[in-house]
């Protein structure tokens, strides 16, 4: 079950709760019986949903439910509160300081994908300013030296192993001298794994700790691996002294409650998410954000955060203007193709849209539309500049279309869906016409409402039902808190089934 799934069984039992005339214990026992399914079936801990379950019917006010209060909302708050409180362990991880030696052990099973995520933890703060290094102390398994080595090199950064020596812990003491000689500030070891958890495995992590004295033990997981990933956890936790944890392979289609097993059995707070192969797919862990995509509710700051990563500061004032007008042309399609592409996965960035359930973005179609987005893109490279930069159908003439899908190698049926969907895409956009941009910080009460009016007569029925009606919404603007950045969101809603058709 991805996120979004999750999301959308959470959803449904919270409006069908929202719905019942009568709101008694029964009615919500039965809402967080359905909950606890979706959520044991995104892999969290059994005794972890217990705790919480039981923790939200002492919290939750039947009078204030009953009393005709906002019960979706309330139910609502009242789960996110305690999956915050489960991935929050209360204190910190320790932080590597710039400039001064740190050293930084990584333990996993194998196959958790342990080693790659050493390197984007190095290139992370190599991007950032730092010097780190890699150590391999991976002896176990044939070919551990060769990835970490071909990994460093694509990455420029220095890496010390051996084909020889057989001993992890003479490896690992000898890397560590090495690059503290050589004023590196954050020295990474790579520790063997096993395909289970075994005396040898640990004992070799104790010794591996024991002789280099890391600041820091990340425990690696595998986001995968199911109801195994509390007692996996914990085991790790009991050998050595695990301070983070990073869990992988978060690309959008897997489950996301081994992250909660995880902490609760380490006492550790995750530190970083993996969400791909490359090396740049790696994220700060942010525990909120985290839980409201978790439970369908989205991540409107995370979501800006990518706008502003992908879409260059000198553009943004520009794009905004033109939202505001209401222009739209092929070129700011175009453009607005290539942001999409930049942000990483398309079932990654839908998950942090409100609404964006498995119903708007089914599993296993994120190839599907990244593909018609390049066709798309190749289409438009074939365009002259007036047909890119006008706001008018009637130019796109019969001869032009054929002429187009000559350039571009594809049918004309092709460049005919595409044109179409330039229409239905400058239908939404034109509706955004005289949108009120407030500048940052200066997002008021009242201008709030009022763009909670003008954006609801743009989303569709079913998106503003999913996110609460116009309650919902206002909630969520208020939330966003820089409304600048609202145009860039409903663009992007609309490109892939937001909008009106």
């Amino acid at each position: 079950m991805v996120l979004a799934q999750l999301g959308g069984s959470i959803s449904r039992a919270l409006q069908q709760m929202s719905n019942a005339t009568i709101i008694d214990e029964k009615v919500l026992n039965e809402c967080l019986n359905e909950i606890t399914r979706a959520l044991l079936q995104s892999d969290v801990q059994f005794k972890l949903v217990r705790d919480m379950t039981t923790n939200i019917k002492k919290i939750v006010n039947l009078d204030d439910l009953a009393a005709g209060h906002n019960k979706r909302r309330i139910i609502q708050q009242a789960v996110f509160n305690e999956l915050c409180k489960i991935l929050d362990p209360g204190k910190p991880a320790y932080a590597p300081k710039k400039g001064k030696p740190s050293i930084v052990m990584f333990v996993g099973l194998q196959g958790s994908g342990k080693t790659t995520t050493c390197t984007k933890y190095a290139y992370y703060h190599q991007k950032k300013g730092w010097k780190p290094a890699l150590v391999c102390a991976d002896t176990f398994r044939a070919g551990a030296f060769d990835q970490l080595k071909q990994n460093a090199t694509k990455a420029k950064i220095p890496f010390y192993g051996s084909y020889m020596e057989s001993d992890p812990v003479k490896i690992a003491v000898e890397g560590v001298e090495r690059f503290k000689k050589e004023s590196c500030d954050l020295i990474i070891v790579d520790t063997s794994g096993r395909h289970k958890q075994e005396a040898a495995l640990f004992e070799e992590m104790r010794q591996v700790a024991e002789a280099t004295k890391p600041d820091l033990v990340i425990f690696v997981m595998d986001s995968s691996i199911g109801q195994a990933a509390f007692d996996q956890a914990q085991a790790f936790k009991q050998s050595v002294a695990v301070g983070a944890v990073i869990i992988t392979k978060m690309d959008g289609h897997a489950k996301g409650g081994g992250a909660l097993s995880a902490v609760a059995a380490t006492k550790s707070p995750v530190i970083f998410i993996g969400t791909g192969e490359h090396m740049d797919e790696f994220e700060i862990f942010d525990v909120k954000p985290f839980v409201s995509r978790l439970l369908g509710m989205g991540d409107w700051s995370g979501f800006m955060d990518k706008i502003h990563e992908v879409v260059p500061m000198d553009q943004q004032p520009e794009l905004l203007q033109k939202l505001s007008e209401g222009n739209f042309t092929l070129r700011i399609m175009y453009e607005q193709f290539q942001h999409i592409m930049k942000m990483g996965p398309i079932s990654q960035v839908f998950s942090m849209l409100p609404g964006f359930g498995a119903e708007l973005m089914p599993q296993g179609q994120e190839k599907e539309s990244q593909a018609k987005i390049k066709r798309y893109m190749t289409m438009m490279d074939s365009m002259t500049n007036d047909e890119l930069d006008s706001s008018n159908p009637k130019l796109m003439t019969d001869s032009r279309i054929m002429r187009i899908a000559r350039g571009a190698g594809r049918q004309v049926r092709e460049v005919m869906d595409m044109l179409e969907e330039y229409k239905r895409l400058a239908k939404i956009w034109s509706k955004m016409k005289g949108l009120k941009i407030p500048k940052k910080g200066e997002m008021s009460a009242l201008s709030r409402n009022m763009n909670a009016q003008h954006m609801s007569k743009v989303l569709p029925p079913q998106m503003l039902k999913q996110i609460g009606g116009m309650g919902g919404l206002q909630t969520l603007m208020k939330q966003m808190g820089n409304m600048g950045n609202m145009g860039s969101a409903k663009d992007m809603m609309g490109m892939f089934g937001g909008g009106d058709k």
